[in-house]
């Protein structure tokens, strides 16, 4: 199915790059939009020649937030339903079993922020900034607010949930809410060498790893390493991990095989 909202690259390393493409809109969300962007990532994730995916936008904006020009006239169920399409992708992308960068240039603001919260890893531009900015216009960032408290902790985040303001890139490093901070200039060279890093890991090693950590990360402490030592048994057995170690010990390339 052919996306009016939603760019899709698959490039030959290993690397699906996801674009957001409403650049006259800042990349706000509309309900096709959103649509699009949910069946993209599932698209990627079923695709095994793809290992690590890259969220980006058009323009000088990553995502300002939801299109307001959709909000009038809607009953409560028809409101329920269209915050829950809205919300979908920051849901599906920890469902997925492949790693997401986000790489943010502009304004991640609302579910712009929440979608660079709910990616596995962020890479950011100086430029970036961020803020659950709802409640400025009388709604709130609540869903957002869900991996943005994950990522903060709960007391920053009430603070950026209640008051609304933009944090510039080098606060929203020292908090936890993105990982890298680059040079604008520099943004795209350096998130491709950061992901094609990734996609060099053995695939079936990253994927566990990233379901095992957010597995882990709900559980009873002493639950989450019982878990975590089960969950690395298995991968033990693997031919990727046979393979992985002979390649260290040969001084070569390893060959993954994803089993």
């Amino acid at each position: 199915m052919e996306n009016e909202y939603i760019l899709t690259e698959i490039g030959n390393d290993h690397i699906c790059r996801i674009t957001l493409n409403r650049p006259e809109n800042l990349n706000t969300f509309n309900t096709p939009m959103a649509m699009e962007l949910d069946r993209s990532l599932r698209s990627a994730d079923k695709d095994e020649n793809i290992r690590v995916i890259v969220l980006k936008g058009v323009g000088k904006a990553f995502c300002a937030g939801i299109d307001v020009s959709e909000f009038p006239g809607k009953t409560a169920m028809e409101y329920s339903e269209w915050i829950g399409l809205m919300g979908a992708p920051m849901v599906t992308m920890n469902d997925l079993r492949k790693p997401v960068i986000a790489q943010v240039r502009g304004i991640a603001a609302a579910i712009g922020a929440g979608l660079v919260a709910a990616a596995d890893l962020a890479i950011v531009s100086e430029n970036a900034r961020f803020g659950l900015t709802a409640i400025n216009v009388g709604l709130n960032c609540i869903g957002p607010a869900v991996p943005v408290s994950r990522c903060v902790g709960r007391k920053r985040a009430l603070e950026l949930l209640l008051y609304g303001d933009l944090i510039d890139a080098q606060e929203a490093l020292r908090i936890g809410l993105v990982n890298r901070v680059v040079p604008t200039e520099e943004l795209d060279e350096r998130t491709t060498e950061w992901a094609a890093r990734l996609a060099a890991k053995s695939p079936l090693a990253v994927e566990t790893a990233k379901k095992a950590f957010y597995t882990g990360a709900d559980m009873e402490y002493h639950k989450a390493f019982e878990h975590m030592t089960g969950t690395l048994a298995r991968l033990c057995m693997t031919q990727d991990v046979t393979e992985g170690i002979s390649a260290f010990f040969e001084k070569r390339e390893p060959q993954w095989k994803r089993r």
